[in-house]
């Protein structure tokens, strides 16, 4: 198909239907990963619903969500962001179910996932023979990308509640830890040649920490070192906060305009 930027025709490929790998990925991405902390939380406990049932109901969100990706020929970008948002809510809701129903503790939970994700990478890389997702062209590549990310989710869970509550840090604290790795890694992408894809993944498991310690620290009470927005009126708040930004990054007027092929 054709297009039209900035006065330009440009033809485009939509065999990856992955978005492109900007700054504005990285603000969504976060906004996501933080409604996912928020949504999780207000379903499981503010809504009363439990870890267990909670987990089971954005599973089948995500279920769905994905299957609807798998089966699309493009990128469709609110699509493909609800399947991050159903990632992020069961991860947060799967990560307190093994942490706090199962009493496995966030060490133990934090093992398991990493032993988890590492062998997602591993089988990627020997299957496909790269974890670049700026290659991402074959469904098996494409279903390990979103395996990874699921993981990687309810990892960035476990670690962020274990920065807020057994490290001593707070809320506040964890969130500052948090960022000012993120720009060391981002300082790294800019300043350094290492791999790209090993700081993508590095960066895409730590904005889960991220939003989870962010949306603690918005949701939780004031004594504990948050705002006490609550988690519905953050999840409200974050909800439409992402839909304009995928409006500004995806929709803006004269950016992108669709013509005749």
């Amino acid at each position: 198909m054709k297009y039209t930027i900035n006065g330009e025709d440009q033809q485009i490929d939509f065999v990856n239907k992955l978005p492109l790998i900007t700054a504005g990925f990285w603000i969504m991405k976060i906004t996501a990963t933080t409604l996912g902390e928020t949504g999780g939380d207000w379903l499981s406990m503010t809504m009363n619903m439990g870890y267990l049932v909670s987990t089971l109901i954005f599973f089948a969100l995500f279920a769905v969500s994905v299957g609807m990706q798998l089966m699309s020929k493009k990128h469709h970008p609110f699509l493909y962001w609800t399947v991050i948002i159903a990632t992020s809510t069961a991860g947060t809701t799967l990560s307190d179910y093994m942490d706090r129903t199962l009493e496995l503790g966030y060490t133990k939970g934090a093992i398991i996932l990493v032993t988890i994700l590492l062998s997602l990478l591993a089988l990627w890389r020997l299957t496909v023979g790269n974890v670049s997702v700026d290659n991402i062209k074959t469904r098996k590549a494409e279903l390990f990308y979103w395996a990874t990310i699921l993981i990687s989710n309810t990892l960035g869970t476990a670690l962020g509640d274990f920065l807020a509550d057994d490290s001593g840090l707070g809320f506040l604290g964890s969130w500052l830890l948090i960022t000012g790795i993120l720009l060391l890694v981002l300082a790294a992408a800019r300043f350094t040649k290492m791999s790209r894809v090993v700081l993508f993944w590095v960066a895409f498991i730590l904005t889960r920490p991220f939003g989870a310690t962010f949306g603690d620290v918005l949701t939780k009470t004031r004594e504990r070192g948050g705002f006490d927005l609550g988690t519905g009126y953050s999840s409200l708040i974050l909800l439409g906060m992402l839909v304009i930004a995928i409006q500004w990054f995806y929709f803006r007027k004269n950016k992108v305009v669709a013509v005749a092929a």
